[in-house]
């Protein structure tokens, strides 16, 4: 093999002098300088990439808080909500029941009022009735002067009386 008559004697020479230049240029140096660079902007990126995974996992917790907090707060609204109409409902029953009584009241006292008025209008028709007719029953009988002052004062009396 240490032959140069064989031609890997030739290929391990240009081998062994290639390495020798890469060396004395530092070329294991710029590599590893250029790897390191390498693993530090991966590393980098990496850290990055969790302190940006960690700040959306914040983030996402914070709106879920917020999200549960709404729904409360929606959750309350609308207890709130049915409360108040619940409320307004008993109120406006209640405020119904009061004006229809006191329809039913007035309703009432104006049928009475009516009544009453209609049983006295009844009792005024059947005094004038009663009136005329004793008038006229009596100025039939009676005659004269004596008669007529006697059925005007008999009159005046009965509408006195009957009353």
């Amino acid at each position: 093999m240490l032959n140069p008559a064989y031609p890997e004697f030739w290929v391990l020479l240009s081998f062994l002098l290639f390495v020798g230049l890469l060396i004395w240029k530092g070329v294991p140096g710029i590599v590893g300088r250029t790897l390191d660079a390498r693993a530090n902007a991966i590393r980098t990126e990496l850290d990055e990439a969790r302190r940006l995974r960690d700040e959306a996992q914040q983030l996402l917790a914070d709106y879920q808080r917020k999200a549960r907090e709404a729904e409360g707060e929606a959750k309350s609204i609308i207890d709130a909500a049915k409360r108040e109409a619940e409320s307004l409902a008993a109120e406006t029953r209640r405020a119904l029941t009061e004006q229809v009584e006191r329809r039913t009241k007035a309703a009432e006292e104006k049928i009475a009022r009516a009544e009453a008025q209609a049983i006295s209008d009844v009792r005024a028709a059947a005094v004038d009735l009663a009136v005329k007719a004793s008038e006229t029953i009596l100025q039939a009988k009676m005659a004269g002067e004596a008669g007529g002052s006697l059925t005007e004062t008999a009159i005046r009396d009965l509408k006195g009386k009957l009353n």
